[in-house]
């Protein structure tokens, strides 16, 4: 997702890197405390990348992944993504599960790193391990203590993650200016009406990466991310695997989808459904998106855009088939 936007000059920006994304933030006509604002948002970008990232052993996210079955005491930024993890499980009836780290290092992504044309010498891609059973999982939670059990099998939180450090840096700058914007690697925030005061323009990227988008979103006051596998696919013994696991596999999902855009009142919750609908797969997800009411934009393997009944008032223009 890439805001197609012209910014002026009184307005305020702020980029730094955090979690493998470039993160910015857009205040249109900022007011006083702007700055201040856009400081502590990005406190909490940082804090999120800091606890909740599978990159460093020694944090919050790893030591309960160590722990297991064992209660560990986390920071509350931890602790309040793995809820949301949790209630995105319960929600999604499986399609969201983040139990997938042991695929993803078995499929050789076990560093933040672009993976676009990276080969990993594995034996062979069936080196991940294949979901053997579909227990349910039922982590613990005490909230007095911020103390978690997660089960098992350790997880991932790197996309909800990030939906959910957008969603708080937007709550930190609400009100820094007539409009705002916040955005990190295709999830974002879009509030007030944008530099024009008739909607933020945010483009949906060809798949390709190259050319035009494959579609433009006027959103006002809404969230939106996307689940691709433009940047995060790599041949792993021969194979091509990517990021996004079907829980139901533990594999790679063979979806016959590159991409799909969720447009919702936060980012976490698009994070969720955009990788949900990724699994559902081009065949189901016409009628899943349309029977959940979800505004969804997806993009097949043959370059063919579709959209969801609740994504067609979002639509400023779209091509019918991408290059």
């Amino acid at each position: 997702m890439n805001p197609v936007e012209r910014m002026r000059m009184t307005d305020l920006q702020v980029s730094f890197r955090s979690m493998a994304s470039d993160v910015r933030f857009w205040v249109v006509a900022p007011r006083a405390g702007a700055t201040a604002q856009a400081e502590s948002a990005q406190q909490v970008v940082e804090a999120v990348a800091r606890t909740c990232t599978r990159f460093d052993p020694t944090s919050d996210l790893m030591r309960a992944n160590a722990s297991g079955r064992r209660r560990t005491v986390v920071a509350q930024e931890c602790f309040d993504a793995l809820r949301a993890a949790y209630d995105a499980y319960r929600t999604t009836e499986g399609l969201f599960d983040p139990r997938v780290l042991r695929t993803l290092t078995a499929y050789g992504y076990d560093m933040s790193l672009p993976f676009a044309d990276r080969a990993i010498d594995l034996p062979t891609a069936d080196a991940a391990p294949a979901r053997r059973t579909r227990r349910a999982w039922k982590p613990k939670f005490d909230d007095a203590a911020l103390a978690v059990s997660v089960g098992p099998e350790p997880i991932d939180l790197g996309g909800i993650g990030k939906g959910l450090a957008m969603s708080w840096a937007a709550a930190r700058l609400r009100g820094a200016g007539e409009a705002v914007l916040v955005e990190a690697g295709g999830d974002l925030v879009a509030t007030g009406g944008g530099p024009d005061g008739d909607g933020w323009m945010v483009g949906v990227e060809n798949p390709s990466g190259e050319g035009d988008p494959a579609a433009v979103l006027r959103l006002v006051d809404r969230a939106c991310a996307t689940s691709s596998v433009r940047l995060r696919s790599w041949t792993a013994g021969g194979a091509k695997v990517h990021h996004l696991v079907d829980p139901r596999t533990g594999r790679s999902a063979e979806s016959g989808l590159v991409s799909v855009t969720v447009v919702g009142d936060d980012t976490a919750t698009c994070e969720v459904w955009s990788k949900s609908l990724f699994v559902v797969g081009r065949e189901g997800i016409r009628a899943a998106a349309d029977e959940r009411g979800l505004a969804a934009l997806w993009i097949d393997a043959r370059g063919y855009v579709g959209v969801s009944r609740a994504m067609r008032p979002y639509v400023d223009w779209q091509v019918s088939r991408v290059a």
